[in-house]
């Protein structure tokens, strides 16, 4: 098992100009089988402001990007563990979009 632990910011974006948010974590990163698991625990108490936003951006959509600091970064689904200050996060992969549009 390969593990890997650090800083790394979790944004939440709306499109790919603008975040509505973003917050620093220390992650946990684990390789077993092939596949990554990541635990993160947000790096020191929210102001209650920011408290306010992250839950808020989880209720809305809890998809974020975690950016790593050497630059690289993945789309994660985020979820509460416990009394909420221990994040589990997992690879986001995106379905297929489906087109309604059919021309003729």
């Amino acid at each position: 098992m390969d593990t890997h632990e650090g800083l790394a910011r979790l944004e939440w974006w709306v499109n790919h100009s603008t975040s509505l948010g973003g917050f620093d974590v220390r992650v946990m990163a684990c390789a077993t089988s092939g596949s990554w698991t990541y635990d993160a625990v947000l790096d020191g108490p929210l102001p209650e402001e920011h408290q306010e936003v992250f839950d808020l951006l989880m209720q809305a959509d809890p998809v974020f990007t975690l950016h790593f600091d050497e630059g690289s970064e993945i789309v994660v689904h985020v979820a509460s563990v416990g009394d909420g200050s221990r994040l589990a996060l997992t690879a986001y992969e995106q379905a297929e979009s489906v087109s309604l549009f059919h021309p003729e």
